[in-house]
């Protein structure tokens, strides 16, 4: 998993665009989650559930307001491999997913983690973390 600025999946490779931070703000973003996920060879031809959810320091959902009221950050999808003819038994087989999201209202000055879920459970690493600069003070001076 790697936090970038955008990110996307073509010929099975992620393409990453200003990756590897963990500091943003304070004010909101686009940003992007890339993942590869290795599929053990005697998963494939079954679909897996991924989840992922953005929780703030004390593991609570991070909640937004949209149209429809107060929701959670989180996204989810689904993914099914096969196994390669031309790849030795038993290797795992490589999963590649971009998860762009547009800018997310957060406070500043605060921690959060990007926690990630594959067929409900949650893997060892399988989240990021990061932080969002707390916002300057005003100074008071009008602008003209």
């Amino acid at each position: 998993m790697l936090l970038c600025d955008s990110a996307q999946v073509a010929d099975g490779k992620l393409y990453i665009l200003g990756g590897g931070w963990s500091m943003t703000g304070p004010d909101p973003v686009p940003s992007a989650v890339a993942l590869k996920i290795e599929v053990d060879w005697n998963e494939a031809d079954r679909a897996h559930h991924w989840e992922l959810f953005l929780e703030d320091a004390d593991g609570a959902p991070v909640m937004v307001e949209t149209a429809d009221g107060s929701q959670p950050v989180e996204v989810r999808g689904e993914f099914t491999v096969s196994q390669p003819p031309s790849v030795p038994e038993g290797s795992p087989i490589d999963v590649a997913l971009a998860v762009n999201m547009g800018p997310i209202p957060l406070p500043g000055g605060a921690r959060y983690t990007w926690r990630l879920m594959i067929d409900g459970e949650s893997l060892p690493g399988a989240d990021l973390r990061f932080t969002t600069r707390p916002r300057p003070p005003d100074d008071g001076v009008e602008a003209e």
